[in-house]
């Protein structure tokens, strides 16, 4: 506390003091009701009210959350079966074919040639950007559990665009 402070604290104090000593009992009483009065409505309109309020709207809304809890819950164990069983069926033939022309349109690649060559989906790609290409080849394995059988890169004069001729085969085929 600096030496400024001390004085107004001092004032404020005998100010305080002044005033209180010149009531009356009856005012002090009624000062000191007033008081009370004014602190518990305080208490109960900061404290108590909008406590009361949240729980009473929380017992209102904790039926209808609960409900959304358990339907998500089921939908998550749904899903992680679902999940579970799509991982083991591998795509083949023109399923393989078609997913493959899909996800390659998706992602911005027009193939020149996609087809069903025996176990194998041969693509060919003109002017393609071979690192978009690499990313979508990780995307592929991984989605749809294939394997490059063969890939023959002819690297273009703008970097990084190739013309690729890839054969990709269902990843348990030899």
């Amino acid at each position: 506390m600096d030496d400024q402070e001390r004085p107004m604290k001092a004032e404020i104090g005998r100010s305080l003091t002044e005033f209180w000593e010149g009531r009356t009992p009856r005012e002090k009483a009624l000062l000191m009701w007033g008081g009370l009065v004014l602190g518990l409505a305080l208490v109960y309109l900061v404290l108590w009210a909008p406590a009361y309020d949240g729980r009473q709207r929380l017992r209102d809304t904790l039926p209808t959350m609960q409900r959304q809890l358990a339907t998500m819950t089921a939908q998550a164990n749904e899903a992680r079966a679902l999940a579970g069983s799509a991982e083991s069926v591998t795509p083949t033939g023109g399923a393989l074919r078609d997913a493959l022309a899909k996800s390659l349109a998706d992602n911005g690649m027009q193939p020149t040639q996609i087809q069903v060559i025996g176990a194998a989906v041969q693509i060919q790609l003109k002017n393609a950007s071979f690192p978009s290409w690499t990313i979508w080849l990780d995307d592929a394995r991984r989605q749809f559990k294939v394997q490059v059988s063969e890939a023959h890169v002819t690297a273009l004069k703008p970097d990084g665009q190739v013309d690729l001729t890839a054969s990709l085969q269902p990843a348990g085929v030899k």
